[in-house]
């Protein structure tokens, strides 16, 4: 399955005004796009972006071991990509997944699953 690159807001960025850090890498919001949950962050360089397009699964880069991961490659819980977004700076992307499984290493389904305050922020 090829995923689609859309546009946040009407800026007409284009795919090259992507701005990655001083590291090459941009920070991926990963989404469920049925129930719109927040499901973790990754990074991503432009190689992992580009693993990400072709394959429609998602890949990141991982800053403690240095390399490449394609996400389930070891649980089996791939998440495969509908739509990739980014938003009116270029320095942040939306990617929306379907999911076979949890997205978190915990294995719950988001890694958002722990409050820093329950006052009723």
């Amino acid at each position: 399955m090829k995923c689609i690159l859309l546009l946040i807001g009407t800026g007409g960025m284009s795919k090259s005004e992507l701005k990655f850090d001083e590291w090459g890498l941009i920070p991926a919001v990963i989404q469920d796009a049925t129930t719109k949950e927040v499901l973790m962050v990754a990074w991503m360089n432009a190689e992992s972006l580009q693993l990400t397009q072709a394959s429609g699964e998602t890949h990141f880069w991982s800053r403690s071991r240095q390399q490449l991961w394609h996400k389930g490659a070891t649980s089996g819980h791939v998440q495969r990509v509908r739509e990739i977004r980014y938003d009116c700076d270029g320095d942040t992307l939306l990617v929306l997944i379907d999911p076979d499984g949890p997205a978190c290493h915990t294995g719950k389904v988001s890694c958002f699953f722990r409050h820093l305050s329950r006052l009723g922020i």
